[in-house]
């Protein structure tokens, strides 16, 4: 029986490389997968999922007017699963869909982002992806600063914490930090 899956973690907690190898699993056993990414991360191009090790592979960018449910449907409705990279910025309706992948089309989903922002508020499609997912497991990495488990994301700029903005500002490990509690509210100075 197929399932919605949510797999959130800290920044550098491993998630995209945990696609990529979900990917090569099934592939590798000749059964095909639809990845899809946000439209919003362009760090590497639209429509691309890249790890911080290195391994890239091309996506199905998600923007807020995408139809997941038919997208799926047209694609590939005989998928062996689905996957998606950066699900923090999904909508609601995005998630809805995917509910709808699972229970109309029998296709696992698995999601995989960042539970809460910066400011330490939800995503919209963290949000609702921890309401509607059958199953949520947290991948786990190390606070930046000590040997913590990481919980929170940090945002510098020039040296400095950022606490107030815009919560989406696309980055990688030069705008955002793995973090404990205690190193989020009482970051080390940043050198340069």
């Amino acid at each position: 029986m197929a399932q919605l899956f949510f797999r959130y973690g800290a920044m550098n907690s491993g998630k995209t490389i945990e696609i990529l190898k979900v990917a090569h699993n099934y592939e590798e056993q000749n059964k095909s997968v639809i990845i899809m990414t946000s439209g919003l991360d362009n760090r590497d191009g639209v429509g691309f999922v890249k790890s911080r090790i290195g391994l890239k592979r091309e996506a199905m960018p998600v923007f807020d007017e995408t139809n997941i449910f038919e997208v799926v449907k047209k694609t590939n409705s005989d998928a062996a699963c689905v996957l998606i990279d950066e699900a923090q910025f999904l909508k609601k309706h995005h998630v809805l869909e995917l509910a709808h992948v699972v229970d109309e089309l029998n296709i696992p989903v698995m999601t995989f982002g960042l539970k809460n922002d910066f400011r330490n508020d939800l995503f919209e499609g963290s949000k609702y992806l921890l309401l509607y997912a059958d199953k949520i497991e947290e991948m786990k990495t190390i606070c930046w600063f000590c040997r913590k488990k990481a919980i929170m994301n940090l945002r510098f700029h020039e040296g400095e914490p950022v606490y107030e903005g815009k919560q989406v500002q696309i980055g990688g490990n030069e705008t955002y930090y793995p973090v404990c509690r205690r190193h989020y509210f009482y970051p080390p100075k940043l050198t340069k």
